[in-house]
Formats: C-alpha cells, sequence, structure tokens
C-alpha cells in the first residue's frame, strides 16, 4: 500500500478506525471522511499523522448530499494527486420496526447505505480505473442474519421481515 491513497467513509470511529489504522500501516495514504464525529476523526488523524506526517486528510461530509459524493472524491485527488482505492464504510442504521417505519428513514437508510456508495463509485470510477484501483464496499452481518421484525437495507436484499 506503500503511495497509495484510500478514501475511506465513515473513518472515524469502530470499523471505520480500525480499517484507517490497517491500511495507514500498511502504507497507504488516508482521506478519513467523517459525518459528524469531527473530534474522533481529529484524533486518529493526530495518532497516524505522529507516525507519518500529512499521510491524513479529515474531511466533513454528509453522504445523503449528492454534491458531497464527488466533492470527497475531488478534494481527495486535489489533496494527495490520486485516489487508489474507495472503503465505503459509513453507514446508518436504526432498529426500524416495519410498522413504525417512515419515509424519512427510509431515506436515510437507502441513501447511506446505497446510494452513496454507488453515487462514490460513480465519482471515483476514472481515477481507479486509471490507477488500477478498487472499490471495497462493507455490509453489516445483517445483511445474512436478518433482525426479526426490523427493517433492513442491506444489499442484496433490502427489505422487512415481520
Amino acid at each position: 500500500m506503500q503511495g497509495k491513497v484510500v478514501l475511506v467513509t465513515g473513518g472515524a470511529k469502530r470499523v471505520g478506525a480500525a480499517i484507517c489504522r490497517r491500511l495507514h500501516a500498511a502504507g497507504a495514504s488516508i482521506t478519513l471522511h467523517y459525518r459528524s464525529s469531527e473530534q474522533e476523526a481529529l484524533e486518529l488523524q493526530a495518532e497516524l499523522q505522529a507516525l507519518r506526517p500529512d499521510s491524513v486528510f479529515t474531511v466533513q461530509a454528509d453522504l445523503l448530499d449528492p454534491q458531497a459524493l464527488s466533492w470527497l472524491v475531488y478534494e481527495t485527488i486535489r489533496h494527495f494527486g490520486r485516489l487508489d482505492a474507495l472503503v465505503s464504510n459509513a453507514s446508518s442504521f436504526f432498529p426500524t420496526p416495519l410498522n413504525e417505519i417512515d419515509e424519512h428513514q427510509w431515506n436515510d437508510l437507502i441513501g447511506t447505505n446505497l446510494k452513496a456508495p454507488l453515487l462514490l463509485a460513480k465519482a471515483a470510477a476514472t481515477e481507479l480505473r486509471q490507477n488500477n484501483g478498487a472499490i471495497i464496499n462493507i455490509v453489516d452481518i445483517h445483511a445474512d442474519r436478518p433482525m426479526r421484525g426490523i427493517c433492513f437495507t442491506v444489499w442484496p436484499r433490502p427489505g422487512c421481515l415481520g
């Protein structure tokens, strides 16, 4: 991963932070995206940059804003001069019983978990193709083990179980 640049959505906490640490340890430079976890993003940036200066770029964006998606790719390339991989890790999840789901919740879940990764891939495709890059989409365990009575929006089987 030496000399490679990776954009990681939802990179400030939990699985995203672990992904950033692992890629950084392997030599990659990281664009660390966050929506509302600014403190955690800046702390992780400081931790990793102490190991290798100028190797982590933080960017705040709401993945429900379609314009923000191409902007994330643009800012990564502007900052590092390239993009070699996209890790779509950010997600929305909140228990959503079938009889309680509303359009706002549906739009949040679909927008963050399906639409944003697709539009990010589209925005990054030219650069990734040019660099023989990769796209990695992270999915939740509930794609294989749905929670009873909860709507889920994990590809390949979005739906609701009673």
